[in-house]
Formats: C-alpha cells, sequence, structure tokens
C-alpha cells in the first residue's frame, strides 16, 4: 500500500499526489513513469513521474481526470493508500551538457517535461521550455518551471497568457532566430507532438517525443503500447518511452489510441447510471 501525504487540485481536473514510496524514490530517473492500481478490481493506469524526493522517499504523480480509472483515482485523499505502485518503468531521459536544449510541454505534459527540464538544467544545459495551453485557467507548473529554466515561453490557444497560438510558434520563433538548438523534447498530445515532430524535420534538429499508448503490464509482455519507429515495431513501456519523432508513425499511434474509444464511453456510460442509482457520484469500485 502506498499513502498518499499530498492532494493538490493545480487546474479543474488535474490532481497532484505526493506518494509514500521510498524504494521507488531511490530509484525514480527523470522521463520513467510507474504504474497505478487503485484497488484489486482497479485498471492498470500509466502515469509519469513528475518528481522525486529520495531522503523524503516520496514521488510525485499528476494526473488528468479523463475517465473512470482517473476520477476513481481524483476521488482519493490525503492519508488513502493505493494498493499497487510498480516502477520506476521505462527508460530514463539522456541528460548530458549539449547546449541549448527546448523543453516542450502541452497541456498535462508539462508534468513530465518539468524533472527533465532540471535534469538538463544541473547538467550545464542553456535550458528554454515552451508551455502551452487551451487557457490560462489550465497552465500548470509556471513557477516550478520557472525555477528550473533558463527562459519560460507560455502560448495559449486563445491567447489569455503568453503568445496566442501554439507551442509550434514559439518553436519556429526560436528556430528563426538563427539559434543553435542540440535537442528539443515534447511531451503532450499525440497531435501536438506531430506538429513538433514536423517543425524540426526540415531543419534536421535532434527531436524526442515520450510516448504514452495503451498500456496494460509495462514490461513488455503484452504488446499493447507497440509503436511503429521507423522500420521496426517498438514496445513503449520497455524501448522507451522516448523515441526519435522523426521516426514516429503518428498515424498508426492515433488509430490505436481510438482503438478502445467504444468501449471507454459504454464504462463511463454504466459508471454515470450506476451514480444516479445511487444518488451520488460515481466511483465506480469504492476503496
Amino acid at each position: 500500500m502506498y499513502k498518499i501525504l499530498t492532494k493538490k487540485e493545480l487546474s479543474q481536473g488535474v490532481l497532484l499526489f505526493e506518494l509514500e514510496a521510498p524504494r521507488i524514490a531511490k530509484k525514480a530517473e527523470p522521463g520513467q513513469f510507474v504504474i497505478v492500481r487503485t484497488d484489486e478490481e482497479g485498471e492498470r493506469v500509466p502515469l509519469t513521474i513528475a518528481d522525486f524526493d529520495r531522503e523524503k522517499g516520496t514521488i510525485t504523480i499528476i494526473f488528468q481526470e479523463v475517465g473512470a480509472s482517473t476520477k476513481q483515482l481524483g476521488s482519493f485523499g490525503e492519508g488513502d493508500s493505493i494498493l499497487d505502485l510498480v516502477g520506476p518503468l521505462g527508460k530514463k531521459t539522456h541528460i548530458e551538457k549539449m547546449g541549448n536544449v527546448i523543453c516542450i510541454g502541452g497541456g498535462i505534459g508539462v508534468a513530465p517535461i518539468y524533472p527533465i527540464a532540471r535534469g538538463m538544467k544541473r547538467a550545464g544545459n542553456h535550458v528554454i521550455s515552451i508551455m502551452g495551453a487551451r487557457n490560462k485557467d489550465i497552465l500548470i507548473l509556471e513557477e516550478e518551471m520557472n525555477a528550473v529554466n533558463d527562459e519560460v515561453y507560455i502560448t495559449t490557444d486563445d491567447g489569455s497568457k503568453g503568445h496566442k497560438g501554439f507551442v509550434t510558434d514559439q518553436l519556429k520563433m526560436l528556430i528563426d532566430s538563427g539559434m543553435e538548438i542540440s535537442t528539443v523534447i515534447a511531451i503532450g498530445p499525440v497531435v501536438m507532438m506531430r506538429s513538433v515532430a514536423e517543425t524540426t524535420r526540415p531543419y534536421g534538429i535532434k527531436t524526442l517525443v515520450s510516448l504514452n499508448p495503451i498500456m496494460v503490464d509495462g514490461t513488455g509482455m503484452c504488446g499493447g503500447c507497440r509503436v511503429q519507429v521507423g522500420d521496426e515495431s517498438k514496445f513503449a513501456c520497455v524501448d522507451g518511452p522516448e523515441f526519435d519523432a522523426h521516426q514516429v508513425d503518428f498515424a498508426g499511434l492515433m488509430s490505436r489510441q481510438r482503438m478502445y474509444k467504444t468501449q471507454e464511453a459504454a464504462h463511463e456510460c454504466h459508471c454515470a447510471n450506476q451514480a444516479k442509482k445511487q444518488g451520488g457520484d460515481c466511483q465506480c469500485h469504492s476503496h
């Protein structure tokens, strides 16, 4: 059992949990993830490690309540315990002194980009981060990102904060400025990562994306997280989660992400109906 020490709402439907997990905290590195299971009947949910503290023996996860399982997880409070927490999983981000590094986080993708930006800064790089969101109300970790970057740019779809437009607009401006960019790392919605890849491709700028496809066991056994990278079929859980953005088959990835939309919608409907019958909020499984 893993106790929730801290629970914070970062924006509407986006929650931060600090969890007591000393063995995972001891080994965790930027870019890695854990798989969470709330109870015996719970779904296995992969979540990136947004932070870790080896001395306190804690890790931080940040997630958005989008489906039945994450909504159930969000119903837990400080002092509650999560049944299973497996990790750290996946390969850590390769961090060394490279020069100018651009880290791009779209929406909830700012959470996993944070420890990477911090690690790159500590390695002696000039780190520039671009944070993107639909509007200013759903931006997360602004203060934390400002503390670990040399420069931070904010873009919002509606122009409510920073540049009105997309992260790729700001990225193109940095490229056009003549800056020598060693690496771009992008994490966020698949369509955003694909756009970043297409923006850097003509310039031959090394670009990495972190993929979070459908995943079950997180150890390479189920094959659910299979992605096409160049001429090879890879498993995001053990071969990634980071891959060369210019080699990722984004069309195939997006198709696989939509595979279980019908089942997800049916489960949401079932949970909503159960909640109505019980006269309360849907928790799907009691904890």
